[in-house]
């Protein structure tokens, strides 16, 4: 049923596998722009470090702008 809240419980154990992987999809892209960030030069970023820190917890969009946009090459 699409739309309506479901346990944890009563979600299948490929709905849980799919869950599972993208948050940790997310978070290892959240870890990754945020070490990078800590240890990349204020000169090698695109704008602000603060703002990226900030946009990189914008789900999966914000980690992965800041690795397309953020960085200097």
């Amino acid at each position: 049923m699409v739309g309506s809240k479901q346990r944890w419980s009563e979600l299948s154990r490929t709905e849980r596998s799919v869950i599972a992987g993208a948050t940790t999809v997310q978070l290892s892209l959240l870890a990754a722009a945020l070490v990078d960030l800590q240890r990349r030069p204020s000169d090698q970023v695109k704008g602000s470090k603060r703002l990226w820190r900030t946009l990189a917890f914008v789900n999966f969009v914000g980690p992965i702008s800041y690795f397309l946009f953020g960085r200097r090459k």
